[in-house]
């Protein structure tokens, strides 16, 4: 087994947040996924969740008007001390605008005291596609991010060695209650809204109906041992963010993704609960010792 050649400049890594939404079902919970559109640069055609890179306004969002928790709490909730203060809050805001713009759904609420007013999330993705900044656009609907709401879940970076894309992303997860809104695709960026269980998406990513990535995968494989949203994020609270830096090998010819704790990984302590690795094998990454081991 050898370590795929690495690239002379490992291409640097971007800041880069996601919002996993998550809403109770009958009997299971559900997570929602948005279909890129199959133009993108990024992902195209994939199922992925709301999400994109830091924009630097992010991090220069009015926090008095429109943040409900300070730079200092939200980059100690973050747990990441190499991080300054205001990247840590600009990323919580990163993950609510690009949920904003990719699926229209916004947590947040009136800033000011007794305000009444219904959040109209519809008005404030117009505003955001008429090119408004996001400050100016909170400002404008009178607007406070809930960002007590995001609770950190995990932190991606992007393998050294390129597997499905070239480009790198450092991405914090975050897990939320999704608000009392219709998620509904940009059609830009995004085609197709899917609330799923996650069992339901990796059954459908195994049969080809949606395709997915291994951030995804895992992730979905972690969410598959909640039946409950208060569940998820009362576990996720407990927990500070693992940091998953997924290593690439050559295994007698197909491609192997190892994650923190498996016996390749450069990382012996594990970070996730399922198989430490994924294995690519008719353009599906699958757990070597079968399907059913996501869930074990």
């Amino acid at each position: 087994m050898s370590v795929t050649s690495l690239p002379a400049v490992p291409e640097p890594t971007r800041a880069a947040a996601t919002l996993v939404l998550l809403r109770d079902a009958s009997t299971d919970i559900e997570v929602l996924l948005l279909r890129r559109h199959t133009q993108s640069r990024e992902l195209g055609g994939a199922c992925v969740f709301p999400g994109g890179k830091l924009d630097p306004a992010d991090t220069q969002l009015d926090a008095g008007e429109h943040l409900d928790r300070t730079h200092a709490d939200l980059h100690q909730s973050l747990s990441e001390s190499e991080t300054s203060a205001s990247t840590a809050a600009g990323l919580y805001v990163a993950a609510l605008r690009e949920a904003l713009e990719e699926c229209g759904l916004l947590l947040a609420e009136p800033a000011a005291a007794g305000d009444g007013t219904a959040v109209d999330a519809d008005a404030g993705r117009a505003l955001l596609r008429s090119g408004l900044p996001f400050n100016a656009l909170l400002a404008q609907q009178g607007l406070r991010l809930q960002t007590r709401h995001l609770v950190p879940w995990s932190r991606w970076i992007t393998p050294v060695v390129p597997t499905v894309s070239s480009r790198r992303f450092d991405t914090r997860f975050f897990l939320a209650q999704a608000p009392q809104q219709q998620a509904t695709p940009d059609h830009f960026e995004t085609t197709e809204c899917l609330w799923l269980t996650p069992r339901a998406a990796l059954e459908q990513y195994r049969s080809g109906q949606i395709d997915l990535v291994p951030p995804q995968i895992m992730s979905l494989a972690h969410l598959a041992r909640y039946q409950r949203v208060a569940n998820a994020l009362q576990a996720a609270r407990q927990t500070p963010p693992p940091l998953i830096l997924p290593e690439v090998f050559d295994h007698d010819g197909p491609r192997i993704i190892c994650c923190p704790g498996d016996p390749l990984h450069s990382v012996r302590q594990r970070a996730l609960p399922g198989p430490t690795r994924l294995r690519y094998h008719q353009q599906r990454f699958l757990p070597e010792d079968g399907f059913d081991t996501l869930f074990a």
